[in-house]
Formats: structure tokens, sequence, C-alpha cells
């Protein structure tokens, strides 16, 4: 992955400037009833100071109180910092009061736990952790922590973010930046009206910005991003540097200068991988095919391996040591793979992106370091081709949930300009399923179910199939499965590798128990694999728009055999809903002794005003509702014996 050093939201909780409390000025007692309300903590204090030294130097110091409530507050209770070569963690000190404001405890330098940072992917990682918690459990309790961190290089500026979460609250906080005089500071606010308290002190000019009294926020569900609900305030420098190297945020465009600068002059290929390349690609005159086999020719001896080492952390590998290796992160393996097609005549560009499924907003007006992944852009006469060069097992174009739909920045030799990722909509978004079922005078049913899913819907899927043992997949099955008592008799999964990937399934399962009967009525769910299990919560008071990211369809049929001898007492009549969110249809009909049951779901994407959440609950209720709705069926008067 692409280093991404920008503050955690957690993080920024946990700095402070030490022993500035009374006998009892951090006394629970003092809290005032606001913002008691809905918090499971309250910070009661935090002072954040960056002082920008030189173009390659800072230091950051964070002070922070903050009152432990209950034990769904305990997250706050925990310091953790990283720190790597060029951001040192220079000290941390801590104290503990209790709920009077008495003080406890001071942590000890020994106390302070120093740890590796390196995950199970990485080979080499210069990360580590400072880590300390004083596991005092008797609520309520207030911390008080300060840690000062030496920047040995300026990328990254820290974000302010009084109220990091739901459910705690902010008597003050503020973050002051100080700067050079002539030195040109970016900033993007949200939900903060005020301009920065500004001031000098000799040749240095001072800004800060501070809140008071913020009561608890609860995020409601489907609420638009945490910057849109609290204050939030994003940092840039304009000029930087990192190692020897010198850039500016002036523009996306200036930007991507800055990484163009990083790689330029690493896409060497050593002359056994240029032969493996001309022979696998010259003779395909297709370009999308040839981009294919190229891709696969990469996959099929590279591995995602992290290796994040000073400026190696935004510095890609040379393309010779990820030929020669066999690995490399995300940035070697991109660049890798621009090297291979750039040897075969085809222009590709490095693409930086914010990764993670549901987590690629970019302030796409505020140029800065927003990015913590790397992919790669294919232009082609027709369309463009996609390529996520950390993975052995996706198809040539597909990205997937990972990194679609959302802004990458594109690099080249003129600079970076920011452009859009694929977006897989509601007809890509797919799952078809067609089940044959039989089911048995004691209750039991025999399932034959066969799906299909289609992009983001098979996403899950792929990576099961392709990280998991057989007998794992099955666990994974056993509890996916919406039933009380089944066996999965067997399972089988086929995979279609194309740009517009999809995997077909096919379960075998005895569910016991499916069918209730009551004396001479028998009760059965015609829905066997589909249904929803969303239940909202009316709320009157509702305060947020509603955001609904992903769009997908759901088509479900199925054929039910049923027990000789019965008649129909009460058939569901059809469902239709048909709403701004979306559209369901539902089917069910007897005919004989067979269930024919039909269900199409439909789910947009969109944003809804928070006065429409009612109608969302409707919706959504509707579903709830129709998915398990059921047939009654009588036992005829002449074949009345024990099921």
């Amino acid at each position: 992955m692409y280093k991404f050093l920008l503050l955690p939201l957690l993080l920024l909780f946990q700095n402070v400037a030490i022993a500035t409390g009374g006998d009892d000025v951090y006394a629970v007692s003092r809290i005032p009833e606001a913002l008691l309300k809905n918090a499971d903590a309250v910070l009661r204090l935090e002072e954040l100071k960056f002082e920008l030294q030189s173009l390659k130097e800072a230091t950051f110091t964070n002070h922070y109180v903050i009152t432990i409530l209950n034990e769904n507050g305990e997250d706050w209770a925990q310091l953790t910092e990283y720190y790597d070569k060029l951001r040192n963690v220079e000290s941390v000190e801590g104290i503990l009061y209790d709920a009077t404001g008495k003080q406890l405890k001071k942590m000890r330098n020994k106390d302070l736990q120093d740890l590796s940072g390196v995950d199970d992917n990485s080979l080499m990682d210069d990360n580590r952790l400072k880590k300390h918690n004083f596991y005092y459990k008797v609520f309520p309790y207030t911390i008080e922590y300060e840690i000062v961190i030496h920047y040995k290089s300026t990328l990254f500026f820290p974000s302010w973010v009084p109220a990091g979460a739901e459910k705690i609250s902010v008597e003050k906080s503020s973050i002051t930046y100080i700067l050079p005089q002539d030195y040109n500071l970016h900033y993007k606010t949200w939900n903060y009206k005020n301009e920065p308290v500004a001031s000098t002190d000799k040749n240095k000019k001072i800004l800060t910005w501070s809140v008071e009294a913020m009561p608890a926020i609860i995020k409601e569900p489907y609420a638009p991003d945490w910057h849109e609900l609290t204050t939030y305030v994003a940092f840039a420098p304009s000029d930087f540097q990192v190692d020897d190297y010198k850039g500016n945020m002036n523009s996306w465009q200036d930007f991507g200068k800055f990484v163009y600068a990083l790689k330029t002059g690493r896409d060497q290929l050593p002359d056994a991988m240029k032969q493996k390349i001309h022979q696998a690609a010259d003779a395909i005159t297709d370009p999308k095919k040839r981009i294919e086999v190229l891709y696969a020719l990469m996959q099929s001896h590279t591995r995602y391996i992290s290796i994040q080492l000073g400026i190696g952390g935004w510095q890609p590998f040379n393309a010779s040591f990820v030929s020669n290796k066999g690995y490399g992160d995300c940035k070697a393996l991109t660049n890798y793979m621009y090297s291979i097609l750039k040897e075969s005549g085809i222009n590709s560009y490095y693409t930086l992106i914010r990764a993670g499924d549901g987590q690629g907003r970019i302030n796409d007006d505020f140029p800065s370091q927003q990015f913590n992944h790397v992919i790669l852009c294919v232009p082609l006469q027709k369309d463009t081709t996609w390529l996520e060069c950390t993975s052995q097992t996706h198809p040539a174009g597909y990205l997937g949930s990972f990194t679609c739909d959302r802004y990458g920045l594109l690099v080249d030799e003129t600079g970076g300009k920011l452009v859009r990722t694929p977006i897989y909509k509601l007809k890509e978004n797919l799952q078809v399923r067609n089940v044959k079922a039989k089911l048995e005078n004691d209750g039991t049913l025999k399932v034959l179910s066969a799906s299909r899913y289609y992009a983001i819907q098979q996403d899950y899927l792929h990576g099961m199939l392709n990280a998991l043992t057989k007998e794992k997949q099955k666990e994974y099955l056993q509890r996916q499965l919406d039933f009380s008592t089944y066996d999965i008799n067997s399972f089988e999964y086929l995979e279609n590798k194309s740009s517009m990937p999809s995997i077909n399934e096919i379960l075998d399962l005895t569910v016991r128990n499916y069918a209730s009967i009551t004396g001479k009525r028998l009760f059965i769910v015609p829905n066997i694999m589909s249904k929803t299990g969303q239940k909202l919560k009316a709320d009157e008071t509702r305060k947020y728009d509603i955001v609904l990211k992903t769009e997908y369809q759901d088509i479900d049929s199925a054929e039910i055999e049923l027990p000789a001898g019965f008649d129909a007492e009460s058939v569901p009549q059809d469902v239709v809903v048909d709403s701004k969110f979306g559209k369901y249809t539902e089917s069910i009909k007897l005919k004989g002794n067979i269930i024919f049951y039909y269900r199409n779901m439909q789910q947009y994407s969109g944003r809804f005003p928070a006065a429409s959440y009612k109608d969302w609950v409707a919706f959504t209720d509707a579903i709830y509702k129709a998915d398990r709705n059921k047939i009654v069926l009588v036992k005829k008067e002449g074949d009345l014996k024990p099921f």
C-alpha cells in the first residue's frame, strides 16, 4: 500500500501538555450536563501545535485530556502513536485521574511499549509504534497525555477533528500552526464558520482554530461521511520536502510533478524480462488483448509485499528489482507493470488512489496527499483499462469496490490531473439465482440453488475463493446461510475472469424444519435464499441526509415441489414497492403441487434529504415483510394422515 501518514482520527486525541490541572479541575462533576448526553467519553481539553521549522522539519505537540465515562468509551483510553525514519516520537507523558480529579498515577518511561508496526504483508518496514494504557476500570476516570513528534519531512500536515467519532463530546479543542511569515498554508474547513485567530511572534505567523462545548453526535444509519457531520479542518503544505525531493501542492498538477519525479528513471527492465514480454505479446495486434496477456504475465511471477523504508514509503522500487525478486508493494508493482507495457509500446499512467470499500472520498478542490494506494491507468482508443497490480487473481480491467467510483491522481511528465475510476451500477452489480426445491412430509426442504454474482456482488466471494481452502470456504458458507438447522451436501464455484467478472455458485442443501406444521396446516416461506435482514426503526428526529453508495439488483426465482394432498388456504398477493430508493416486486403462485416464486429487488444509489427517512424506513420495512410472506396449505380431507 502507498504509505499513508495522515494522522488517524483516533490519534488526534492522543497527545498532551501535562500537569495543567488543579486539584479537581478534571473532576467529572465539572462537565456540563449537555456534554454528558449521548457521550461515552468527553474530550476535556485538546491543544494541538504544529510548528514548521524548515521545508524538511516540523514539530507536532499534542496535549489532550479525556474523561472515559463508561466501558464503551475505553478505546479512547488507549494511546497508540506510530513512528518511522521520517517521523519520530520524541517524548510521551501521561497522568491518570479518578472521578474527583485526583491524580492517581503517572506514566513512567518503562510503562510505554515500543512495538513493531509491521503487518503480515510487510517484508521490510520501518513503522513502529508507541503504546500505553493505564488499564483503569473504575468509571468514570480521566487521562491526560502529551506527545511530541519530530517530522523529518513535510509532505503531511495534521488535520483537526475535535470529535473523532460518534458519542464523544468536546469541552475545548484547538490547533495552532506556527509558520514562517512568508509561508502559504493551505486549509479547508467543514462546519467551522470562523477565520483562524492570527498573530505574529518575531518572524513567525501563528494561526489558531478552536471550538468549545460540542455535544456528542450519534451517527444515524446511512448518514453522510463524518466530515459533513462535525467540525473538521484539513491542512496541506504549499512547498514541502521529503528526503532530497522538493515539491509543492499549489495545484494537482504541481503535486503530480513531485510524484512523477519520484518514479523517473525507475522503469528499466532486465534483458531476460524484455525477451519474455516480446515473446508473449508481439504477435498480438489487439491492444486490449495484449494488455491482458502482459498483465497475466506480471501476475504469474509477482506477489504483493509491503516494503516501506524512509522515502521508499512514497518512491517505487526499480522495475528491475521487482523483476528479479518477484515481489513489491503497490508502487513497485504498478511501476513494474508500467515498464512492461512501455516495453511493448503501450502508454500507461501511474495513478494515486484512496483505496478502501466506501472510503474513496477525495476533496477534489483541495490539492494534498489524500491517497494510500497506486493503480495503473491504460487509455485505449475507445475505452480505458484499469489494472490493480497488487492482485494475482483480479482480471484485467476490473477494479472492484476497493478502488472503483472515485478520483485518482493520474501522473505523467506534465504533472497530475484528477480522473474518475469506473463506476459499477445497477445493471452490473447483479445477482441472479434459481432454486429448485422439494419439501418432505416432515418439513425438511431439499434445495438445489444455482446463483451467479456479477461485479461488486462477486467481490467478497472472489476474495474467499482465492484465499481460503475448500474446508474454510464451507465454514464461511455455514456462517452466511440464513437457516437454523441445515447441511451443506455439496458446493461448487466457477469464476468467469473478465473485465466484468462473475462467479457461478451451485449449492446442494438439506434444511430441516424449514416448513412449520401445525395440525393439518403447513406454513412455508417461498423466499428460501434472499431474505433481507434489514429492519430499521422510525426516526422522527432524523438530522442527516440519507446516502446510499452502491446500487444493485437481485433476481430470484424458485420452484418448490410440495408433498401431495394439499390445498391452498392462503397465498400472498403480488407485491410491488416502487420508490425513489428502488423497486421491489414479488410474485407467488401455486400450480398443482408446485410453488412458483419470483423476486426482483433493485436498490438505487444517491443522496436523499433527511425528511425522506420515513419513506426509506417504509420502503425497507415493506421489503422485509414481503420477503417473509408465507403460503398456508391445508391437508385435503381425504388425506388426513400424520405428516
